[in-house]
């Protein structure tokens, strides 16, 4: 993927009363969304019985009741009543036809999720490219589009994105949306839904209400960088089963670069959301002879400031359709040339700032779990030993394991998916509720599409 997305590059007060009289503003402004309200997002391990059963049945269905007792250590009796809940709200269906032979009653007939049915539509808003994704309730990625970041002004900026997720919806005949989760960079207000995106010049941006409005759903909206760490906490195969549960009692650092930096926290399987926004690495001190910049670790290592160095060593030229990034890295995979040569030692000094830059906050924050994401370390895994030197090298503390991002390129897509799908995983009940609302309230902009 191509998405460039912001960093965080201002925090708005954590002020309550701000974020009502926004609530209040929305409401008046977009009366759909006094019904469907913006939801704050929900990047946590789910604990509630209804939620713990619904993910041993998403991560081990089909499944029978008695296995899903010992998985999530519920009572059989607290079992069977969401499970019962949960099949009449339509989430999950039975198969009988897996039922052990000889079996009788129904607490012997496996469960699954029911998933056809359905999508949650993720929108990961970056600062030269949009993605729009339809995601199932297992979290896999059925199909994703890109779309140039709208510009032009803010308002007609936010009328052309709702308009091309109403298109995109109305594509999906035979799945009905049950949730929007849109993942960007700058400062989100998660509990209105409004954003701050310097980049863009938005400023109060009502991104959620708009959308509410615009497709009459339920709509979350989160910090880019948190919602990748949420997508590795509930999608990323290591902590999203329920026998792992116990594992989320943990710390992860997550650090992210690529046009931009950032990283995100999780503590006892909870990404760290502060109520001001999420704070910035940008302008860690950083030096690089190779990749100039301001000495401050955002303007060394991005996207841009590589092309830049590439354009002024000619590695690339310096304009056209090869002055590109792309060019760069396969500049850098060619043998023995000078260019190659070049590249190389452009793109090794990027990951040697990187590494020291993730060193200086391992130590800080001496997490249990360091994972790295975005195209700066994905895209160019052959960096990874430089990271990994440069962070044994400038660490104080012991050795320690590092890892790549479970969704390689498609972190951004992962992350706008995981906003879409994290109140449907805390409260599937709840959501199903509020789909059901949607479709009989009659005033929805899209019917079940």
């Amino acid at each position: 993927m191509t998405t460039a997305i912001a960093a965080p590059l201002r925090k708005r007060s954590g002020n309550s009363s701000a974020s009502g009289a926004r609530s209040l503003a929305a409401a008046s402004r977009y009366p759909q969304s006094r019904l469907l309200h913006i939801v704050a997002p929900s990047l946590k391990v789910p604990d509630a019985a209804a939620a713990s059963v619904f993910s041993a049945i998403r991560t081990r269905g089909p499944i029978a009741r008695d296995a899903i007792a010992q998985l999530t250590q519920l009572s059989i009796a607290t079992v069977n009543r969401q499970v019962t809940a949960l099949l009449e709200a339509g989430i999950l269906r039975e198969r009988a036809d897996l039922a052990v032979s000889g079996a009788i009653g129904r607490p012997r007939v496996p469960v699954e999720v029911n998933h056809e049915p359905y999508l949650t539509l993720g929108i990961h808003i970056g600062a030269r490219t949009t993605s729009i994704v339809a995601t199932d309730l297992f979290g896999r990625t059925l199909d994703v589009v890109e779309t140039p970041t709208p510009s032009g002004t803010q308002s007609a900026a936010l009328a052309t994105l709702a308009s091309s997720a109403r298109r995109y919806l109305s594509r999906w005949h035979r799945r009905r949306p049950l949730w929007v989760g849109v993942a960007a960079g700058g400062v989100v207000d998660s509990a209105t839904g409004y954003l701050d995106h310097p980049r863009l010049g938005w400023a109060d941006a009502p991104v959620g209400p708009v959308l509410a409005e615009a497709l009459g759903l339920p709509v979350s909206v989160a910090s880019h960088v948190d919602a990748m760490a949420g997508a590795e906490l509930l999608l990323g195969g290591r902590r999203s089963s329920p026998e792992a549960a116990g594992e989320a009692a943990r710390t992860s650092l997550y650090v992210y670069a690529r046009e931009t930096v950032g990283y995100a926290l999780s503590i006892d399987g909870r990404v760290h959301s502060p109520a001001s926004g999420p704070g910035t690495i940008a302008g860690l001190p950083a030096q690089s002879e190779l990749l100039g910049g301001s000495g401050q670790l955002e303007s060394t290592v991005s996207d841009e400031a590589v092309l830049n160095a590439a354009r002024r060593l000619r590695i690339i030229p310096a304009e056209g359709p090869s002055s590109t990034l792309s060019a760069v890295l396969r500049a850098a995979r060619q043998g023995g040339s000078e260019s190659g040569e070049k590249a190389r030692e452009l793109l090794a000094d990027r990951a040697r700032v990187l590494g020291e830059a993730v060193a200086l906050l391992r130590d800080l924050l001496n997490p249990d779990d360091l994972v790295l994401g975005g195209q700066a370390f994905t895209e160019y895994p052959e960096g990874m030993p430089v990271v990994e030197d440069a962070v044994a090298r400038r660490s104080v503390l012991g050795p320690r394991d590092i890892r790549l991002t479970a969704f390689g390129n498609r972190v951004q897509e992962a992350s706008a998916g995981i906003v879409s799908l994290g109140g449907l995983y805390a409260d599937p009940i709840g959501a199903m509720r509020r789909a059901q609302t949607r479709r009989s309230a009659g005033g929805a902009n899209i019917a079940a599409v």
